[in-house]
């Protein structure tokens, strides 16, 4: 079991910057591959940024040249700095791990409980 706790979320006025952290804690040695999600009210869960064991990065385009996804595997901590952030950028920010388990051939996925950013106009 892998347990997620995100940090760092608040509000901001339009263009500032944030940090937000994911620490892991448990069996943190399964965990491949990490992201961020976000979640507006009344929309779906969508994909931010993901990062892989190897530090492989991958944005959505929405965020692209503004967020920087890093993890410190040493802290078991993943981070998400969030620049020029605009009004649409309000949602609820959302840690994932994988974990594969090679005995029953499946990944495994652990959710933080979510932190919220609100960026004012």
């Amino acid at each position: 079991q892998v347990r997620l706790v995100e940090s760092g979320g608040g509000l901001v006025q339009f263009g500032g910057s944030l940090r937000l952290s994911c620490v892991a804690s448990g069996t943190i040695s399964s965990i491949s591959s990490m992201a961020w999600y976000r979640q507006a009210p009344g929309k779906e869960r969508d994909l931010v940024a993901t990062i892989t064991s190897s530090g492989r990065t991958n944005y959505a385009d929405a965020v692209k040249g503004r967020f920087t996804i890093s993890r410190d595997n040493a802290k078991s901590t993943l981070y998400l700095q969030m620049d020029s952030l605009k009004p649409e950028d309000t949602a609820v920010y959302f840690c994932e791990a994988q974990a594969p388990d090679e005995v029953y051939d499946v990944v495994n996925r652990y959710w933080g409980q979510g932190t919220q950013v609100t960026v004012s106009s």
